[in-house]
């Protein structure tokens, strides 16, 4: 074959050395844009990593041992945690935890949502006035509203006297609203909602408020009413603030301390002990170190898996 001019079989020498040399640099930009975010975030990573993995991997470390704290400790293995699955107090004290979540996480969420959605429809002027009011139990020291509620609650407190004084006496317990068994962490969730509705509200408002209000108009076009408009516009546009909030009541809910700790200190009877004060009293009280990091571990565990869970339930929503 006869070459034609201008193409004497350079072209195709010169392709390949561009196929082989070309893409190289390409390649090193390429990797230097995927490590360049890595770089950023390098900091935080190292701080997070000296103040919360190692402290947790020492915690997991420590709770193979038996140990009071000061003496040579002895390694156990998993003798903790077979303790910690076979002591009804325990399981007790996680069941709380269950049951504050309620208080904390569905309660707050539900009656945010409403409130959001009222607010966020009827109301134009004084929306920040409404939005300070219902946020302010968040900024109150979490002490200083377990002392508050504490007297609160006491036989001799606003509660019982205005029930006495409006004729309901009779409902008022003899020990006191924190001194019945089978009232007390009803009474305790009661306050821990009260903090955490706020939150809620503050979060779903501001979602709220970034919903394309188009959407409103066309469900207003086709008669949807307020309830149909709320599961068909704002709820599906409140998804990701929903599954926000639920991470952040639970996650307390979970780990509650001081509001248990300074209104009842776990009583009466056991009745509204939680996981964290029962490490408390194991490590400081007891001298169970190794007994409450088995506690904490397992407490952290249990806050990443319902954290994990919040979090798959959102990516579902959202490929729907």
């Amino acid at each position: 074959m006869t070459a034609t001019p201008g193409t004497t079989g350079r072209a195709p020498v010169e392709g390949r050395v561009r196929a082989a040399v070309g893409p190289r640099p390409v390649r090193r930009r390429r990797r230097r844009r995927n490590v360049a975010p890595y770089l950023f975030i390098l900091p935080a990573l190292l701080a997070y990593t000296l103040f919360a993995f190692a402290p947790l991997a020492h915690t997991a470390w420590l709770s193979l041992y038996e140990w009071d704290g000061l003496t040579v400790g002895t390694f156990v293995g998993f003798d903790n945690y077979v303790d910690l699955v076979q002591d009804d107090r325990v399981r007790s004290a996680f069941l709380h935890s269950l049951v504050l979540v309620i208080f904390y996480a569905a309660i707050p969420t539900i009656a945010g949502l409403v409130v959001a959605a009222f607010l966020a429809r009827s109301v134009r002027r004084g929306l920040t006035a409404y939005r300070t009011l219902i946020f302010l139990p968040q900024a109150i020291a979490t002490v200083v509203t377990a002392v508050a509620w504490k007297w609160i609650y006491q036989d001799e407190g606003p509660i019982s006297s205005v029930l006495r004084a409006v004729g309901l006496g009779s409902i008022v317990p003899d020990a006191g609203w924190l001194g019945e068994p089978d009232r007390a962490l009803i009474a305790i969730g009661l306050v821990g909602a009260w903090i955490m509705v706020g939150l809620c509200t503050v979060l779903f408002i501001a979602g709220a408020q970034g919903i394309d209000r188009s959407l409103y108009d066309a469900a207003r076009v086709d008669g949807a009413s307020v309830v149909r408009e709320f599961f068909a516009v704002t709820l599906p546009g409140l998804r990701a603030e929903i599954a926000f909030a639920l991470t952040i009541t639970v996650i307390a809910a979970l780990r509650s301390f001081d509001l248990v700790y300074v209104m009842t200190g776990g009583g009466p009877n056991d009745a509204t002990k939680v996981p964290a004060v029962f490490l408390y009293q194991r490590a400081f009280q007891n001298g169970e170190v190794g007994a409450a990091c088995a506690v904490a571990v397992t407490l952290t565990g249990l806050i990443f898996i319902a954290a994990a869970l919040i979090a798959r339930f959102q990516v579902r929503g959202v490929q729907k």
